[in-house]
């Protein structure tokens, strides 16, 4: 993978231009799929295969009147009037006619004096509820619609007597449509200063925010288009902007930082922008796969809308991981090698004194403190965040409803008055429907329904208790004596659950619980139940990734324990403010209470990648560092030890200013969505601000360090078995270090170059072979098998296990897909066909055919095989094997390829010292040809 990023990246710094335009198109493209398909945004929430649902369902088809979204307006009297008298009776019921006529999708409105309801008129006679039933969801109703409802409203309270109140809300008006405020942008500017400071140059701290806003505009184009073909929450694009902005920022600072320290140090821009790219922008790419895979796994729930925002999400990370590793190249190749930035001042010497020496970097300070007492250390920062993570105990899960809105609304207003004056049930009524086709006097046996619920412990009265117009479905409505979102409401929910058999058996109706409350509760329970198994893939996740990219179990298992502690450090952070009501004025909370029921698993998710993100970073300098220490191969375990310690704290020094950077970016952007920010995000920014800022300074570059100070080498090693078995995953770019080394190798234009080529279970060992363009030679040796894997490995389609193989110019392994393009390959088998076999293999212009089994050709093969390559290009190598070689020698002589020569794999490495004819072909292991 680094070789391709490389390569892609030099290509994108030689034509910026070309780069550059291709993106502005695709966000012109998707802006105008926006603006042409954008159906808006749908904050209705289902949870298909849940009983709330299926009764919704139910209602839909057989009552719709009770089925849609609703409203209702508040009145209260004036200090000692009655809600009851003719000044407050004869407006209500003129303004309830007028309201009922609005347009087609209002289905209903009840006034509180109707004799059918019960409960709309409080006890003390002082307010009373006008209750509106509309067709659709709160989506279908028309913005006309609402408004032609405020202005009926606001004549009713011109027409009240003096010192009433009026207020209007319900499930219509619950929830607000999310917005972006000028808080946000004290996020990009402090991200912007932290750049600046890292970069030491303005106009090179300016290209992460240029990438990451272009990034973003094409996700959030793409979301509103994408609003014609699926339902989309208003939170959606607002969680994709935050993620898209601080992973954007983040994954381009990745990349100019290696670059720009590349270029301090000398190195050419072009030759600096492609390692860089390879090398840095491997760790980027790695990053954004761990959270994509985190957000689409928010699919574990089996919750329609968090799946869609987990995908739209992840689109954002997607598009900034796509930008990181080209438009940032392509930016570079405007900038040339104007990107060093201003050099640090250098300590000036005083009069008659040495110069001083240069100050040790706070990071080489910190590290070097952090390691001298590792096991004090790793004990505070576990304690210490343990202490923090208490108030995650007290965590109620819910969905947001008015009560959660700023205290200005209206809708929060009406919420409010309604709690106040007929108690807190009212504002999430409870619904059991179920069909009564078979009654022979359904209301008296919905009466009966609803004397029997009356008594459950916790309903405070039944509202309503009906038959439809076709008798065939009846409903109780279910006032709690608590809001929708205490955890005592979830209780009867399941109380009235538990009586499903009994009334069942009683009243022979077949009774769901369902209604909007019912259907939040639903979706938080569900959500809690998701929180492990997604845990549990998350952090399995997590120790695979991590156990591939550093051949260590040590470091995997850190790394979760880690993601662990600032996971559940960042519930309580949450859990403190909004549960606690710390902090909760300064950062303009609304209401204290339940948080937003999935926050949790949107927090795992995406906490999970950054910090991945972070410890690849940090983690595979230290790893480098120690591979390449002399020391850290020693046979005394005391000097692998110090090595190993040398190394944390070398690569902790190395990276540490990147990652600083990179975390301050991120909890400036995250915690900017918190004090203004919708208050359905305002908890998931706040829970992804602590999270990362503690992931980032007490969990990676504290806790981390001082865990591999203890740890010292074991933290390297891993059992032979599971080394063998696991895929190799390059992502601190050492295919493209290995490049850089091998650039002059082999110092000739030869089409293939082994040197001490090794592959174990072929039984090769020290092979060395060179092949000239156009040439051609013959591999033979006694078992097939070899000759196989061999055949495979010079074709790019193996990997060999040691040594130097170099292939029509490309370095092997890393450039094998360059090789794949230009080698053709003919395995032959028993049931092969030649013919199309060789048409696909010298298909093009290749500068190598490989064909393996030779022997395995009857005679006219044999012929029809010489016959196409003697009309093959003169420039193509070929390269065939067999057991028998002088098949294969004959075969090229009729071909016209002679002289050949030959390779006897089995010959013992000291018999290769120089180059022999065909004649002498069994004693060479090292053939020019």
């Amino acid at each position: 993978m680094s070789t391709l990023l490389s390569s892609l990246g030099r290509w994108s710094y030689r034509h910026p231009w070309r780069v550059l335009v291709s993106w502005l198109l695709a966000l012109g493209i998707a802006g105008a799929g926006a603006l042409v398909l954008g159906a808006g945004t749908d904050n209705s929430f289902s949870i298909p295969g849940t009983e709330s649902q299926a009764g919704l369902e139910q209602l839909n088809r057989s009552f719709p009147q009770v089925s849609g979204t609703s409203a209702q307006i508040i009145v209260v009297a004036a200090d000692g009037d009655s809600i009851t008298d003719d000044a407050y009776r004869n407006d209500i019921e003129d303004a309830v006619a007028e309201l009922a006529d609005l347009d087609d999708s209002v289905l209903s409105a009840t006034s509180p004096f109707d004799e059918m309801v019960s409960g709309m008129i409080n006890d003390d006679e002082t307010a009373g509820i006008i209750r509106m039933q509309f067709d659709g969801q709160a989506s279908d109703v028309s913005d006309k619609t609402q408004d032609d409802l405020r202005a009926v409203v606001s004549d009713l309270a011109d027409e009240l007597p003096a010192g009433s109140q009026t207020a209007l809300g319900g499930d219509l008006f619950a929830t607000s449509i999310p917005g972006v405020t000028l808080t946000e942008a004290v996020g990009l500017l402090i991200a912007l200063l932290v750049l600046i400071v890292t970069f030491r140059s303005f106009v090179v701290a300016g290209l992460p925010l240029l990438t990451a806003i272009l990034g973003v505009g094409i996700s959030m184009a793409g979301i509103f288009a994408a609003t014609a073909f699926a339902t989309v929450s208003s939170t959606t694009p607002l969680l994709a902007l935050m993620l898209g902005l601080a992973v954007g920022i983040d994954y381009a600072l990745f990349i100019m930082a290696r670059h720009q320290d590349q270029v301090r140090e000398g190195v050419d821009p072009e030759e600096s922008t492609a390692r860089a790219v390879g090398t840095a922008g491997s760790a980027v790419v790695f990053a954004g796969v761990t959270v994509l895979i985190a957000l689409i796994g928010l699919g574990f729930a089996g919750i329609p809308f968090l799946t869609t925002m987990g995908i739209a999400a992840s689109a954002a990370v997607a598009v900034a991981v796509a930008i990181a590793v080209t438009l940032t190249p392509a930016l570079l190749g405007f900038m040339k090698g104007r990107v060093a930035g201003r050099p640090r001042k250098a300590p000036k010497a005083k009069e008659g004194k040495p110069a001083p020496a240069p100050r040790r970097r706070f990071s080489e300070r910190w590290v070097t403190g952090v390691t001298k007492r590792p096991i004090l250390v790793s004990l505070a920062v576990v304690i210490g965040l343990g202490i923090v993570a208490v108030p995650a105990l007290s965590l109620n899960l819910a969905l947001p409803n008015a009560g959660v809105l700023p205290k200005d609304s209206e809708a929060r207003q009406s919420y409010d008055l309604v709690g106040e004056e007929f108690g807190p049930g009212f504002n999430g009524p409870l619904i059991l429907t179920g069909t009564i086709v078979t009654s022979t006097d359904p209301v008296t046996l919905m009466d009966d329904l609803g004397d029997a619920v009356a008594e459950i412990d916790g309903v405070k009265e039944v509202a309503l208790s009906t038959p439809n117009e076709t008798a065939d479905t009846g409903i109780v409505q279910i006032i709690p004596e608590t809001a929708a979102d205490d955890p005592a409401t979830a209780d009867l929910v399941r109380e009235l659950r538990s009586h499903h058999d009994e009334w069942l058996d009683e009243f022979g109706i077949d009774l769901k619980v369902t209604g909007f409350t019912a259907v939040g509760i639903d979706i938080s329970d569900q959500l809690g139940n998701a929180l492990l198994p997604f845990g549990i893939f998350v952090i399995g996740l997590s120790l695979v990734l991590l156990t591939i990219v550093f051949r260590s179990l040590w470091v995997p298992i850190t790394a979760a324990a880690g993601y662990l502690l600032s996971i559940v450090a960042g519930f309580g952070v949450v859990g403190a403010v909004f549960e606690w009501g710390w902090f909760a004025d300064l950062l303009h909370v609304a209401k204290v209470g339940p948080i937003i029921s999935f926050m949790p698993i949107i927090l795992m998710g995406v906490l999970f990648g950054l910090a991945m993100d972070y410890q690849v970073f940090l983690v595979s300098r230290m790893r480098e560092d120690f591979v390449h220490d002399p020391e850290g191969k020693s046979p005394d375990r005391a000097t692998r030890r110090a090595a190993a310690l040398r190394a944390v704290r070398s690569g902790f020094t190395g990276s540490a200013k990147v990652v600083t950077a990179a975390g301050l970016i991120m909890f400036a952007v995250f915690v900017a969505f918190v004090p203004e920010g919708d208050s359905s995000l305002k908890p998931i920014a706040l829970g992804l601000a602590a999270g990362i800022a503690i992931d980032a300074f007490l969990v990676r570059m504290t806790l981390i360090p001082a865990l591999m100070a203890i740890l010292g080498e074991r933290a390297w090693e891993i059992p032979a078995w599971l080394e063998k078995i696991l895929p190799s995953v390059d992502i601190e770019g050492e295919a493209v270090e290995r490049e850089r080394h091998l650039a002059a190798w082999p110092g000739d234009d030869s089409v293939v170059a082994a040197d001490e080529l090794t592959i174990a279970d072929a039984g090769i060992d020290g092979l060395h072979v060179r092949l000239a363009p156009g040439a051609a030679a013959v591999l033979t040796g006694s078992s097939p098998g070899a000759l196989r894997a061999l055949s495979l490995s010079i074709a790019g389609r193996a990997t060999p296990d040691d040594g130097r193989l170099r292939v029509a110019g490309h370095l092997l392994p890393g450039r094998a897909a360059w090789v794949r393009a230009h080698v053709g390959a003919v395995m032959i088998t028993d049931a092969g066909d030649l013919s199309t076999d060789l048409s696909e293999a010298l298909r093009g212009r290749p500068a190598l055919v490989v064909i393996d089994g030779i022997d395995r050709l009857a005679p006219s093969e044999r012929d029809q095989l010489a016959a196409r390559l003697r009309d093959a290009r003169r420039s193509t190598a070929v390269l065939l094997t067999a057991l028998t070689p002088e098949i294969a020698l004959d075969v090229l002589t009729d071909a016209g390829r002679g002289p050949a020569d030959v390779i006897d794999i089995d010959a013992p490495a000291a018999l290769s010292s120089a180059p022999h004819s065909a004649d002498e072909s069994s004693e060479s292991t090292e053939v020019t040809a």
